[in-house]
């Protein structure tokens, strides 16, 4: 390419080359805006971080330093009391949101890919209603269903168990794991999906081979946001499981205070620091993956 051919350099760039007036690239940032900026945020992420630290340092109290009076002070001797009640108290929830969760966003996954891949990729009479039938879906409050699920499961024997909890997790996650997974897959070209017809192959041949290898990003988007739409559940877990299938969440509840008592804020502190964890680590295992997943259109259209 000649250096006729070659592309102009950014106006901003020719200027500071020229000795003109000094422009700063788009997007950037200078002289004292810049330190005004980094001020502000950092004063939010001080606002944000200030119950994160109430929680950690009272977790680590013993019972009776635990008192609000003394919560923005640090343990005047640590102890994991708390941690270890928390955990006696929380496992069966935790294990209970475990099964729930995991099993309840994969299987949400898998069918909004494959409901996603049929409309936008394999065409049929219809499909847009059907699409926006699946769209009505998201719109409707739980409380409004919650009478006529309970039913249901009651009829189905599914009703105070896990499986009935995951069903109904999966049935109410499959409008927005379709929403997601079929406005990635429109981002997928043609020619692929054409090719692999020509080849002979069919359509699950065809999602499994071409659609399902190039769908990381969009996986990630959906069992990120299913797995944690399902581990903070409670209104499902209260209305619709049993002591036995309660999950993590109707669990920490239990363990707030009825008044009769000694409140043993230590205990709280460390059961909602527990039951967070989870959530957080999937996050940061699936962070990446779900921004990709959102700058390649997952959630655009």
């Amino acid at each position: 390419m000649t250096s006729a051919e070659a592309p102009a350099a950014p106006m901003w760039r020719r200027l500071r080359r020229r000795g003109g007036p000094k422009a700063s690239a788009p997007g950037g940032s200078s002289g004292p805006w810049r330190y005004v900026k980094l001020a502000i945020l950092l004063a939010f992420v001080l606002l944000f971080l200030i119950p994160v630290y109430v929680l950690v340092v009272t977790s680590f109290k013993p019972l009776d330093e635990a008192d609000p009076s003394s919560a923005w002070s640090l343990p005047g001797s640590w102890s994991t009391s708390g941690w270890s009640a928390a955990w006696d108290t929380l496992k069966p929830g935790l294990e209970n949101s475990v099964k729930i969760a995991v099993s309840g966003s994969v299987i949400s996954a898998v069918l909004g890919s494959l409901n996603g891949f049929v409309l936008s990729k394999w065409r049929f009479p219809g499909a847009d209603v059907v699409f926006t039938l699946f769209l009505f879906g998201m719109f409707i409050p739980y409380q409004a269903v919650m009478i006529p699920l309970a039913g249901l499961l009651t009829d189905m024997e599914l009703v105070g168990t896990i499986r009935g909890l995951v069903l109904a997790h999966v049935v109410y996650g499959i409008p927005i794991c379709t929403l997601i997974f079929r406005n990635y897959y429109v981002t997928i070209p043609n020619e692929l999906i054409e090719a692999s017809r020509v080849d002979g192959a069919g359509m699950l041949r065809t999602y499994w081979s071409v659609v399902l290898p190039v769908s990381a990003p969009a996986f990630a988007v959906t069992l990120i946001w299913q797995f944690t739409s399902m581990w903070n559940d409670f209104l499902f877990a209260v209305f619709l499981g049993a002591p036995d299938s309660w999950p993590v969440t109707v669990m920490l509840n239990n363990t707030a205070g009825s008044g009769a008592v000694a409140v043993q804020y230590n205990q709280q502190m460390a059961s909602a620091l527990l039951a967070s964890l989870p959530t957080l680590l999937v996050y940061l295992l699936l962070g990446r993956f779900f921004m990709r997943g959102l700058m390649a259109g997952a959630l655009k259209g």
